[in-house]
């Protein structure tokens, strides 16, 4: 019998979709579907999870702001 997933579209630029693609990698838990390069279907009941696993992968990959030095 086929079961369905309930899903949201996402759409976000190929460099998120590529974070987004490295933390599904770990578990699977995520991602139902690739469409295109800045596409993808998410589990809805991951989304608050991968939401949060985002903000921490781009909040530890950011660079601090730079001091102009004007005051």
């Amino acid at each position: 019998m086929p079961r369905a997933i309930r899903g949201v579209l996402i759409e976000c630029d190929p460099s998120i979709k590529a974070i987004i693609m490295k933390i599904d990698s770990e578990s699977h838990h995520f991602v139902v579907e690739e469409l295109d390069d800045q596409t993808l279907v998410i589990k809805e009941n991951m989304l608050g999870e991968l939401k949060r696993r985002l903000d921490d992968q781009l909040r530890d990959t950011q660079q601090p702001p730079e001091d102009s030095g004007s005051d």
